[in-house]
């Protein structure tokens, strides 16, 4: 029998070789000796006795046995060697009782390499064993800015939480953040109970995940596993039975493949053509007519916040607009994170057809939502968030603060204006350095210095004040009821002097949705095997951004904005084009060329004419790091 179980053994092993060889790939086990620098290593540390998971053995320490091995660790030695007649016993060994007896390893960045023990690791690979009783020492690389350093020094704050080595990420921050939804205090032990139910739910997962070809994909099982958890929640996860967990992760799987594609967002840059019938048509399907029910989700009410009333004005243009063929319903006050589902069912439970979140906050509830109603259509007023059950929406806000820029260029009684930014998300760089550029347009010498509201106590405009800033920027929209707050641009010394403010014309912004999913465009999108991400992020050419300004600008100054509203309405003018330099001097777009719409999008850096910094992320208010995790521009370490 254990001689019919090597060569068995073999048979798989030269397989293994040979297609390594066809490949061009080592067919021998890697060699920890040959793979690290010992100058390389801070220190050696004795883990003790340890049941180590299998998978994660992947090759030796030196160079002696490695070629009896093919990269699997199936033997490819032929019978009659002595090495063949002590594998054929180690064979025996565990059929008739197992092997007990500790292998001996080096564990570097959470894999395991054989200092005394290879043939008892090949004869358990074979039997398909899931773990080995090991003696484990621990190389740790000297901390540095290798992004797989940053990623092992988190694993073994996990690692000393919890004796767990299944689990494990490709990306920096993500060990912390399962800390977090688990319930891990670092450095405290975890409860047991807890444990087992961790360990058991991550098994149940990778189970029904790798049945459906998970582990074909190019990133550890754990990426995805932690997408599952933020979409789904924790505590319904541990809970989910296996049968559950597979249903569940079929219904998510279009968001693995978005992990796989590198969670690359295509932009739709302008709307679908216009259909040719009239758009009514499309909601009138036969036998009857049949309402399109449309719902909006408000963090506050349109009463006492800009942003939910700027999107109210949306959504009555579109009562106007399509009268009794659509019906509209609101949810306000909801709080992401806390009540955001449950309105979101609520509205599912009215029956809308389509869904606007306004905050990008609520984008993890409506994705939970959208998986688990796949006929409903559920967008998220936010940029570059990766997900394929949800689109989301913006407009090119920057366009219309580049012409605020050469008004406030202008109109500044010396070389200094000022800019008062909420939150450093995505987009927000472009709209501060739009507003430079067009400064520095009209002004080279004047400089733009920068404030945020979005930091704890932070009295923006009295900070400009003490510089004797004539000229601010501001946010680009008013709530009635507070008229004498200011907004949009305008000089400081008298607060009704309002120069210019763009303007968001989220109506027009929804008639054209509404109708791209109503001529079918929305539907092509989803045909054949696109999983990418779709981010609808008009400007001015499709009419979704506007700017209003004052009729007492001095007429030369009108001339200026009013070309640059026609070069930008006609899609004739780039803002960032030609040479620019960040604060540092360093290049960041040479001359002549053109930068592309998703490095606009995710700018963490400013101008060479801007005084200031994008906040540290301990200085944020609450509601500003929520916007944070989901699409901020700085990290939290930072």
């Amino acid at each position: 029998m254990s001689v019919q179980d090597y060569l068995s053994a073999v048979k798989i092993g030269k397989k293994e070789y040979h297609a390594c060889v066809n490949k061009g790939t080592y067919p021998y086990l890697p060699v920890l000796e040959d793979i690290i620098d010992e100058n390389s290593i801070d220190r050696e540390v004795s883990l003790g006795s340890d049941q180590i998971p299998l998978r994660l053995v992947v090759g030796t320490c030196t160079a002696g046995r490695t070629t009896a091995f093919a990269d699997n660790f199936m033997p490819i030695l032929d019978w009659g060697t002595e090495f063949s007649a002590k594998w054929a016993s180690l064979s025996d060994s565990q059929v008739n009782e197992g092997i007990r007896d500790d292998i001996k390893v080096y564990e570097y960045m959470n894999k395991f390499y054989v200092l005394e023990g290879n043939k008892r690791v090949s004869v358990l690979k074979y039997f398909k064993a899931v773990t080995v009783s090991a003696q484990v020492i621990r190389k740790i690389p000297k901390y540095s800015d290798d992004p797989d350093v940053k990623i092992y020094y988190e694993f073994m704050d996990f690692y000393k939480s919890t004796k767990l080595n299944d689990i494990y990420f490709s990306k920096e921050g993500s060990f912390t953040t399962l800390m977090e939804l688990v319930g891990i205090t670092p450095g405290e032990p975890m409860d047991e109970d807890d444990k087992k139910d961790l360990v058991s739910c991550y098994l149940n997962f990778r189970l029904a995940y790798e049945s459906r070809g998970g582990d074909k994909f190019d990133f550890p099982t754990g990426d995805s596993f932690l997408r599952f958890i933020h979409i789904h929640g924790y505590d319904a996860v541990k809970k989910m039975t296996k049968y559950e967990m597979a249903k569940n992760v079929a219904k998510t799987w279009a968001e693995f493949e978005l992990l796989d594609d590198n969670s690359e967002v295509e932009l739709k840059m302008t709307p679908a053509a216009a259909p040719k019938k009239n758009i009514l048509s499309y909601l009138l399907p036969m036998g009857g007519v049949k309402k399109l029910k449309v719902g909006f989700v408000y963090e506050k009410t349109p009463q006492d916040s800009e942003w939910c009333y700027a999107h109210e004005l949306g959504r009555q243009y579109i009562d106007d607009t399509f009268g009794d063929q659509i019906e509209t319903y609101v949810e306000e006050n909801v709080i992401p994170e806390q009540s955001d589902e449950a309105a979101i069912n609520r509205l599912i439970e009215k029956g809308c057809d389509l869904i606007f979140l306004t905050s990008s906050a609520m984008s993890m509830a409506g994705l939970k939502a959208a998986i688990a109603h796949p006929s409903v259509k559920i967008l998220d007023c936010s940029l570059n968030i990766s997900h394929k059950y949800i689109r989301s929406y913006y407009a090119r806000m920057f366009e219309a603060k580049f012409i605020t820029g050469i008004i406030a260029g202008s109109m500044a009684d010396d070389d200094n204006v000022g800019y008062i930014a909420d939150n450093p998300v995505y987009g927000a760089c472009a709209n501060i350095n739009a507003f430079a550029l067009g400064v520095k347009f009209v002004n080279p010498r004047a400089k733009v210095y920068l404030e945020w509201n979005s930091i704890n106590d932070n009295d923006s405009e009295g900070n400009l004040a003490k510089k004797n800033i004539s000229i601010i920027s501001n946010q680009d929209m008013i709530t009635p009821g507070k008229s004498k707050r200011r907004f949009g641009l305008y000089k400081a010394s008298d607060s009704d002097k309002h120069l210019a403010m763009p303007v968001w014309h989220w109506g027009v912004f929804y008639e054209k949705l509404i109708q791209s999913i109503m001529s079918g465009s929305w539907s092509k999108d989803e045909d054949g095997d696109n999983v990418k991400a779709l981010n609808y992020w008009w400007g001015m050419s499709a009419g979704v951004v506007d700017l209003i300004y004052s009729e007492s600008l001095p007429s030369a100054t009108k001339r200026l904005v009013k070309l640059f509203e026609k070069e930008l309405k006609e899609a004739r003018f780039r803002v960032f084009e030609g040479e620019l330099k960040d604060q540092q001097g360093n290049t960041r777009v040479e001359e002549g060329v053109l930068i592309d719409p998703e490095h606009i999008i995710t700018m963490d850096w400013l101008l060479d004419n801007v005084v200031g910094r994008l906040p540290r992320y301990d200085e944020l208010t609450d509601n500003a790091k929520l916007k944070m995790a989901l699409q901020g521009v700085i990290k939290e370490e930072e």
